[in-house]
This record gives structure tokens, C-alpha cells and sequence, in this order.
């Protein structure tokens, strides 16, 4: 599992409520992810959380054959999708609720979220997939 700090807190505990978070520049509106002490663009100290749409599109991705992990059955599909608020602020993420033989460079998807520890993982389903909001473990 992630280590939850001061700084990492807002991303990993977000799905909690629901919301994919992260550190924004006050003063020139970038978010920051990776979060940092400063905003890479102004270098402002000005940041605030501030909670996305949870919308993003599929930047690329791969289909997952081999068993790496217990309790993670293949395949599955590993990608890097860009959230809709910012197109540089990219995710490696899982794409769960569909076939993997349905996921497509430009796919249009949702986060959901996934509890394990206290920890809330965002994962990314279709917009149109009828997966739950949010899935505890």
C-alpha cells in the first residue's frame, strides 16, 4: 500500500468521499501530480486540494497475462489515463468493469474507487460500464 503523509494524504484518502483530489497552484491554477512543496510551473507555494470531475480518457494501456500477484487474476488491464482538468496530469491506473478486449486508446472513463487498508485506490471504469460509484473491499 502507498505511504499516506501530509502531502499524499488528500489523493489516497479522497475515494473515501468519493473524490479523485490533488494539490492545485493558487496562483496559476496547475495541478500538482506528483504532489509538491511547489507548483512546477510558477513556483508558487500558494496549493490547495481541490477535488476533479473523476473524468478522464485513455492515454494507452496493456493487457496483463501474467500472474504477479495473489488475488489478481489475469488478465487485466494496466493504463495511463489523462484526467479531463488537466491533459500533462496522467495516471497509471487499472480499467476494471469491462472485457480488457473492450479497452481502447481514447476511451472516455470514470474513477471508482477500491478500499483496502484504509487506503482508497482509484481505478477507472468506462462511462458507459455499470460498475458502482465506489467498491469497498
Amino acid at each position: 500500500m502507498p505511504a499516506v503523509v501530509e502531502s499524499t494524504a488528500p489523493f489516497w484518502l479522497g475515494g473515501a468521499d468519493g473524490e479523485l483530489r490533488f494539490w492545485r497552484c493558487d496562483d496559476c491554477g496547475t495541478i500538482q501530480h506528483p504532489p509538491s512543496p511547489r507548483c512546477g510551473i510558477c513556483l508558487s507555494k500558494a496549493l490547495s486540494v481541490v477535488a476533479v470531475s473523476g473524468l478522464a480518457t485513455v492515454h494507452t494501456f496493456t493487457i496483463n497475462h501474467q500472474a504477479w500477484y495473489p488475488n489478481l487474476d489475469p488478465p487485466y488491464v494496466v493504463a495511463i489515463v489523462t484526467i479531463d482538468e488537466q491533459d500533462d496530469v496522467r495516471l497509471t491506473t487499472n480499467i476494471v468493469g469491462v472485457d480488457p478486449s473492450e479497452v481502447f486508446i481514447g476511451q472516455r472513463v470514470r474513477v471508482v474507487f477500491e478500499e483496502y487498508d484504509g487506503v482508497w485506490l482509484p481505478f477507472f471504469t468506462p462511462i458507459d460500464a455499470a460498475v458502482d460509484q465506489v467498491v469497498g473491499s
